[in-house]
């Protein structure tokens, strides 16, 4: 009888181009740092393209206007370089293009030249742009304008997209995407693991610690969390913290100091002291109102924080919740203060579900699996280019 054996898959080389490559202040950013590191634990060559990548850096690309705006939210547009993308993309298996800007478009471009296999991420949301962009936001159908024009620079000509949760996919479908969509969460690292939950009613200490994490920008909306905490019945007992950086800083600064009674702490921190921030918190909130997916509600919840997450048909963030207490209306204060509430009037289930939470997150959304589903879709890509090849042959 013949022994069954195990075909082993080569490992791949894959080209990943991020504007913003050494940077972990911006979520695509973040994302794809903590990808390229899992990646390479799994055994994979891969080559980072963009501003302050190890190997393949590229210069700034300096939009006027649009790059100060972009820079208050850590991220930088890549100047293109014929020499930059054929040195990086000679001997790839596959090309991974994270945002369709100049930057990308020129990529793709080069790499089909070159023969090489491209598939891209779907990680900026139209309805984001316009948010952060003023009067912009109130021009009529700008956001299926903003659609199509990402689908016309760059996604029409990519055969398989990864997005990060079906409603993403569901928008993209919407709004005219041909592609073959992969839904993978981004996944959240290891290094967030759940604090030490209380035992049985036993309160939070004092004061009561509530953070919420992201962009400080329209689309965000931490300006409602602001005004919950200041009708909570607990507000004098709530430590405020937003963790994060954008052009609403000073705006929220001063509507916290003017509504809370106890002071907030508003701005960037590393991403290296998130894990230790969030284990001292009692509860994670997120506002937000447009979210492809949400990276900073799954590491609360990895951390062991019960969150409650804003319910808007633009976020893909409110499918994380597990109960009904987990949820409220986006952009009401006074039902998010009601929910709040609720929780710290409950402190057995406020223990008892945040060890839940942490428990669900490390079941569905680790970064181990959904780079494993990643790798799956790039063999996918490949052997289509192949057979492709081998039909025009």
């Amino acid at each position: 009888m013949q022994e069954n054996k195990v075909k082993v898959e080569d490992p791949l080389t894959i080209a990943m181009v991020v504007d913003t490559s050494g940077n972990r202040g911006n979520g695509t950013s973040n994302s794809a740092l903590q990808w390229a590191r899992e990646l390479e634990r799994q055994g994979h060559r891969i080559r980072l393209v963009g501003i302050g990548a190890p190997d393949f850096p590229a210069k700034v690309n300096h939009v006027p206007l649009v790059s100060w705006v972009a820079r208050k939210q850590q991220m930088q547009f890549a100047e293109p370089s014929d020499t930059l993308f054929r040195a990086a993309f000679l001997g790839a298996d596959v090309v991974h293009i994270y945002t369709p800007f100049r930057f990308g478009q020129h990529a793709c471009r080069v790499a089909r030249q070159m023969g090489v296999p491209v598939t891209a991420g779907y990680h900026v949301q139209p309805e984001n742009i316009t948010y952060s962009a003023g009067p912009l936001k109130y021009v009529p159908g700008i956001d299926s304008f903003i659609y199509w024009l990402f689908r016309h620079w760059l996604y029409r000509n990519v055969g398989h997209v990864h997005v990060p949760t079906e409603l993403g996919a569901e928008l993209l479908r919407s709004h005219g995407y041909t592609s073959k969509l992969h839904v993978i969460s981004n996944g959240y690292e290891p290094r967030f693991t759940a604090k030490r939950q209380r035992p049985g009613d036993e309160p939070p200490d004092w004061p009561i610690r509530i953070i919420a994490s992201g962009r400080l920008s329209n689309e965000k909306d931490q300006i409602t969390l602001i005004r919950a905490v200041a009708l909570s019945r607990h507000a004098d007992d709530i430590q405020l913290t937003i963790a994060g950086t954008g052009p609403l800083k000073r705006r929220l600064q001063r509507e916290a100091a003017r509504l809370l009674p106890r002071p907030a702490s508003i701005g960037f921190h590393r991403n290296a002291e998130m894990p230790a921030l969030l284990r001292s918190a009692d509860l994670f909130v997120h506002p937000s109102i447009a979210d492809l997916e949400s990276v900073s509600v799954l590491e609360g919840m990895a951390s062991g924080l019960v969150p409650i997450i804003a319910s808007s048909p633009l976020s893909a963030a409110g499918h994380f919740a597990l109960r009904e207490e987990s949820l409220f209306p986006v952009g009401d204060a006074q039902a998010l203060a009601d929910r709040i509430d609720w929780w710290l009037d409950h402190p057995g289930e406020l223990n008892a579900w945040g060890a839940r939470y942490a428990e669900h997150t490390r079941e569905h959304y680790s970064v181990e699996e959904s780079v494993r589903r990643f790798v799956a879709m790039e063999r996918e890509a490949i052997a289509d280019a192949r057979g492709h090849e081998l039909t025009a042959a």
